[in-house]
């Protein structure tokens, strides 16, 4: 059997495909970014059509630029912007509404009602997960209150609910498999990370259909198959992970302690606690890092809404940046007495505040403050919050102390000046792996291990392969004066005070 493997990488702003040969190497790539929608302030929509078409495409691209044919491919993993939410009707397979993305915070107001009815501690208790829009349970339930007659549909089965690789596997197959993966389950709201099933309870809050909801499987399980008709031959889909768990799987840190932390357009830290389902008081989330032969292993999560969306912001929002690779050439020329803090609540605060009525600040300022000065603060910004989700995962949880070093991906590790700053930041120390495609390595991994052509998780993690470690070189006096800045910037923008 052949030994490539065929990554698709459904992200925030773009789809991707990778094929991968047998050696783990990357042989050909396929790319398109798709249209972001804002119907109103905080609300972020994607058009379900627009995004399995730029999969179907970049996968024809791919094995194009492969050389390969589809009946060359072993199997397919998927992984995928979480927490979205797509609706269609299971006759048709189309879209009742566009998809309301992760970033989305049309139901802030929901969420504050369901928690002064006290059931956050349900909530979490069960999911792991706060009463935040982030998730995906009150997306859905929005959805479903908000287009005419669906949730009458949705209770006689006539509609499916997916988060995004559910809605792509689903097409893939033709409308043949119905099914998702313990990872993005654990993102909805819905399921029960404890005992790994979708929660009654939950549902009836919410007023969502069991009907409705897609099977939960493990993160290397048979999937179903693509339809011959769309790439040529049948391909197995044997690999599901979020894109966050998937990017753990691919930094290989399958030992309880051990730390990654992707920069794309948000920045999500995981937290390898093994078989502890650490409950935490710090307001971090406890979430399926993956499950493999039925068994759960679990991560603390720190989510951060804007990393990279933040650069995106000085290169088309306010215009200080032709190319987003330019910001940290830009930072370094900053100058060096002047402490400008940018808190990019743009669409809130995510953890370790969780706050979705913040909204984005700058402060210190002075009349010589200009685009480099703004291009620092800006990253600045990623490795300040990093920061203190590190400091919220050692309070929750005292095995995590020690010699932490994080591994790191995402489009954001590129840059030298970023992660120098961030282990300064840290005062820890930052690997960057030579593969940079972690989240489409970790899919490909779940896929080829199940089919039998990649090596098993022993062998993945002792291949695991460093590039360069940044090496904390700041004094300590200038650190802690750099964070207090920060920890003030942030309590001003907080919508309580």
């Amino acid at each position: 059997m052949s030994g490539y493997i065929l990554a698709i990488d459904q992200g925030t702003t773009s789809s991707r495909a990778i094929v991968f040969d047998g050696q783990m190497r990357i042989a050909g790539v396929g790319q398109r970014e798709f249209t972001q929608f804002y119907p109103q302030s905080g609300w972020v929509e994607h058009d379900p059509e627009e995004i399995w078409k730029s999969v179907v495409s970049t996968v024809r691209q791919a094995l194009k630029k492969a050389g390969i044919s589809a009946s060359d491919v072993a199997a397919i993993g998927i992984t995928n912007q979480r927490e979205t939410v797509v609706v269609w009707e299971r006759d048709t397979g189309k879209p009742i509404h566009n998809a309301i993305v992760w970033q989305d915070r049309r139901t802030a107001a929901f969420c504050e009602k369901l928690k002064r009815q006290g059931l956050e501690k349900t909530f979490n208790r069960k999911t792991g997960l706060l009463l935040d829009p982030y998730f995906s349970g009150t997306k859905l339930s929005w959805m479903l209150s908000s287009v005419k007659g669906a949730r009458a549909r949705a209770a006689r089965g006539e509609l499916c609910f997916g988060t995004i690789d559910t809605f792509l596997i689903w097409r893939l197959t033709g409308g043949k498999s119905f099914v998702t993966d313990a990872t993005n389950a654990s993102r909805t709201l819905m399921f029960n990370i404890g005992n790994q099933t979708w929660d009654e309870e939950l549902l009836d809050v919410l007023k969502v259909p069991a009907k409705m909801l897609p099977e939960v499987k493990d993160c290397a399980a048979d999937f179903g198959v693509t339809d011959a008709k769309l790439f040529g031959a049948e391909i197995p889909i044997l690999g599901v992970a979020g894109d966050q768990q998937a990017a753990t799987i691919g930094q290989a840190c399958f030992e309880p302690g051990m730390l990654k932390s992707t920069y794309g357009t948000g920045c999500f830290a995981l937290l390898n606690t093994g078989e502890d389902m650490v409950r935490s008081k710090n307001r971090l989330l406890t979430t399926v890092a993956y499950r493999l032969n039925g068994k759960p292993t679990y991560a603390l999560e720190g989510s951060i809404f804007i990393a990279g969306a933040a650069v995106q912001w000085l290169r088309d929002g306010i215009k200080v940046i032709k190319k987003a690779e330019h910001s940290g050439e830009l930072a370094a020329e900053a100058d060096p007495t002047q402490e400008v803090y940018l808190v990019p609540a743009f669409t809130g605060l995510g953890a370790p505040h969780w706050d979705a009525e913040a909204r984005g600040a700058i402060f210190g300022m002075t009349r010589n403050t200009g685009p480099a000065e703004f291009a620092r603060a800006a990253l600045e910004a990623v490795c300040y919050q990093t920061r203190d989700l590190l400091d919220a995962m050692h309070k929750d949880w005292k095995r995590s102390k020690g010699d932490t070093v994080l591994r790191v991906d995402g489009g954001m590790v590129a840059s030298d000046w970023t992660m120098q700053r961030l282990a300064d930041i840290l005062d820890a120390p930052v690997d960057r792996p030579m593969i940079l495609e972690t989240t489409a390595l970790g899919a490909a991994w779940l896929a080829g291990q199940r089919a039998g052509v990649w090596p098993n998780q022993k062998a993945f993690a002792k291949a695991w392969a460093r590039d360069i470690t940044f090496k904390p070189k700041m004094d300590d006096k200038t650190r802690k004066s750099k964070l207090k800045g920060w920890k003030d910037a942030v309590r001003r923008t907080l919508s309580s005070t």
